[in-house]
């Protein structure tokens, strides 16, 4: 009878057991006694439990696997689907007690062993997972993995750490190890283990760039920034055309007042292929406060810029926007707030920034058109109603400014700076007009409000 049952399960693609040696089985043959009514009756039976769990009436699959035990409990894979279809309905006891029985009466099923072992993971039972999967290992190298990760979910680190060794040692160092190791470290706070690891596997592997850049960054978040720099110059060393390097390198020359080695690493930075765009910004910024302190060396800054700015990164077209804003070149800012615009053109800083730009240096064409346009997307904005009023104002368009500044009134919400400024602006407009009265009402207004501030 097992072996119908098994041939069940490869005519119908719900379950293949490989270390199963199908016997020779005759269909035809008609069956002489009762015991072929009762095969009959179970495999129906047992056909219907596959095709009920196919379409999730886990129920009534039950029903059938149960008829099926009590014609033969003999049959390991009964109790294993058994435990499947009560782990469906969430029946987690029933579920694993099935399982645990399908296991008892086949020990070395790898399939049986795998299913109660992914069950305790869904429960969280870590230990019964890690005694599980321990059956699992001896089929293969892979579930050690397993075991190592659940070994770090249960706090066994030591257990872990072990185990991660011998996988290394055997199969080479990997990402996914590396995860594991390192939140072991930062949840054990073995900073000197960590980096004792890495300095080993620069000696083990002293080519590897990947054991460098880690060692420095591990050195440096330990405050041992001597040793990283050393370790940066070693990778130098070793390989003259790393450009990975040189994210460390320009810090730590900077720190050492070296200006020219800072410029020529942050040049092979910016320039590099292989740096994403976050990296480079960082270390463009960065360069952007020393030159700030160093103004004799804008002109790197600048070339270094036009190479960033080929690689069309808005985030470091608006860091050298707002740089050149705090040294007062408006017209070098405004250029790079442009360019940013291009690449994200709802931004709401960069439109506010571009805006204000407009009207400081004086191009009102600009400014009315774009606030206009703004205005369209945002208009709610108050500061967009301001910056049309003022240009329209300054283009001798008065009866046009009153219109937008009585709309954007509307939308001030405690905001009494913003408020003297439509005022102004309003009065301006009166005046304009020749509508001196109002212009009055409004300038009257205006010394209400700053009196009372």
């Amino acid at each position: 009878m097992k072996n119908k049952i098994y041939i069940l399960f490869v005519l119908f693609g719900m379950l293949i057991f490989p270390q199963i040696n199908y016997a020779q089985v005759d269909f035809n043959k008609k069956p002489d006694d009762d015991l072929g009514d009762v095969e009959d009756k179970f495999q129906e039976l047992f056909y219907e439990a596959l095709k009920q769990k196919g379409i999730e009436n886990y129920d009534r699959s039950i029903e059938s696997l149960l008829k099926c035990i009590e014609l033969d409990s003999s049959v390991p894979v009964l109790y294993f689907e058994l435990g499947k279809n009560h782990k469906k309905l969430k029946n987690f006891g029933a579920a694993e007690e099935a399982l645990k029985k399908a296991i008892s009466k086949e020990p070395d099923n790898e399939w049986f062993l795998d299913e109660l072992y992914g069950f305790y993971v869904s429960q969280y039972d870590y230990d019964k997972a890690i005694k599980t999967v321990k059956q699992l290992v001896k089929y293969h190298p892979d579930y050690k993995e397993d075991l190592a990760s659940l070994y770090l979910r249960s706090k066994k680190y030591d257990d872990a750490l072990k185990l991660l060794d011998e996988l290394d040692s055997k199969f080479g160092i990997s990402v996914s190890r590396d995860r594991m190791r390192n939140r072991i470290y930062e949840e054990t706070g073995r900073k000197k283990d960590q980096i004792k690891n890495l300095e080993e596997r620069i000696e083990s592997r002293p080519k590897k760039e990947s054991n460098y850049l880690a060692l420095i960054f591990r050195y440096s978040e330990n405050n041992e920034k001597a040793k990283a720099f050393e370790t940066a110059k070693e990778l130098l060393k070793m390989n003259p055309n790393s450009q990975l390097v040189h994210l460390a390198l320009y810090k730590f020359y900077l720190d050492d007042n070296d200006a020219e080695k800072a410029i020529e690493s942050m040049k092979i930075v910016v320039k590099s292929n292989e740096i994403k765009p976050e990296a480079k910004l960082k270390v463009l910024t960065d360069f952007v406060t020393f030159v700030g302190n160093n103004p004799q060396y804008e002109a790197d800054l600048v070339e270094a810029t036009a190479m960033v700015g080929n690689n069309n990164n808005s985030k470091t077209l608006i860091e050298l926007g707002q740089y050149y804003l705090t040294k007062k070149n408006k017209e070098k800012a405004l250029e790079y707030f442009e360019a940013a615009l291009k690449l994200e053109p709802n931004n709401f800083g960069v439109l506010r920034n571009v805006l204000l730009l407009y009207i400081d240096l004086q191009k009102y064409d600009l400014a009315k058109e774009k606030s206009s346009e703004v205005l369209q997307k945002y208009p709610s904005q108050p500061l967009f109603y301001l910056i049309n009023g003022i240009a329209l104002n300054q283009l001798n368009q008065p009866k046009k400014a009153v219109e937008a500044l009585e709309t954007g009134l509307d939308y001030i919400i405690d905001d009494t700076k913003m408020e003297i400024d439509f005022y102004n602006q309003l009065s301006k407009a009166h005046t304009l007009l020749n509508n001196t009265a109002k212009a009055k009402t409004f300038s009257d207004k205006v010394k209400q409000l700053e009196s009372s501030n």
